[in-house]
C-alpha cells in the first residue's frame, strides 16, 4: 500500500470516528422530536437568509445606467407639461395601463383628486405607462379613495401586473390601509415620474 493511499485510508477513519462521536453525543444528550425541531427552525432560518438585508454588487457599481434615457425626447419640466389626449372616463386611456378598479373621473373627482366625502389612501401600487401622444414611459402612483361605497366605472387592464407577493406592484391588494375608512370608492392615476430614466421628479 501506498503513503497516499495510508494518508486517504486514515482520513477516512478519522472522519468516520468523529462523526460517530458527534452522533453519539448528540443522540445522548437529545431526543428525536426535539431534533426534529430544530432542524426545522434551523431549515426555516436558512430560507429566510435571502430576504435579510446586505449589500447587493448590482446596487454598488458606479458604472453608468444599464438602459440610459433616450436623448431625443423634449424636456419635460413636470406633469402639468404633459401632453394628454383622450377621454379620461375610457378604460383605454393611456393611464389606466396597469389600473383595476373605478375610475375617480367619472365618480365625482378627477384622474388626480378623490371625489367629495372620500380621502386618499396613504399607500399605493405603481406603474409604467406609455403615453402615445409625447411617445414616452411615464410612472403612474395608482391611489384608491377610500371611505365611501363604490361608484362603478369600473375598469382592468393589469398591464405589468405581478402576484401578490410583490405588493407594491399588485393591483389586487385593497389598498385603504392608511385611511379612516377601508371601504373602497374608486382609484386615482398620479403620474409621479418619467419611466424613461426611472427617476422620480
Amino acid at each position: 500500500m501506498s503513503n497516499r493511499q495510508e494518508l486517504i485510508s486514515q482520513l477516512f477513519k478519522d472522519l468516520d470516528s468523529v462523526t460517530t462521536g458527534a452522533i453519539r453525543f448528540l443522540a445522548a444528550r437529545t431526543s428525536r422530536r426535539s431534533f426534529l425541531g430544530r432542524f426545522g427552525v434551523f431549515m426555516a432560518g436558512m430560507g429566510a437568509i435571502p430576504l435579510l438585508p446586505m449589500a447587493r454588487a448590482s446596487a454598488q457599481t458606479s458604472s453608468p445606467t444599464p438602459f440610459p434615457p433616450p436623448t431625443d425626447l423634449p424636456e419635460v419640466n413636470g406633469v402639468a407639461d404633459i401632453e394628454e389626449m383622450g377621454d379620461i372616463n375610457s378604460c383605454e386611456y393611456w393611464r389606466y395601463c396597469a389600473m383595476s378598479g373605478s375610475l375617480c373621473s367619472c365618480c365625482g373627482g378627477t384622474m388626480t383628486t378623490c371625489p367629495p366625502g372620500s380621502e386618499t389612501a396613504t399607500v399605493a401600487w405603481v406603474g409604467s405607462c406609455f403615453n402615445p401622444t409625447d411617445g414616452r414611459n411615464y410612472l403612474i402612483s395608482y391611489n384608491d379613495c377610500c371611505g365611501k361605497g363604490s361608484c362603478g366605472c369600473g375598469c382592468s387592464r393589469s398591464e405589468g401586473d405581478r402576484p401578490v407577493y410583490f405588493p407594491s406592484k399588485s393591483n389586487a391588494i385593497l389598498w385603504c390601509f392608511g385611511a379612516n375608512s377601508h371601504a373602497y370608492h374608486c382609484t386615482l392615476a398620479l403620474v409621479i415620474g418619467h419611466g424613461d430614466n426611472n427617476v422620480l421628479r
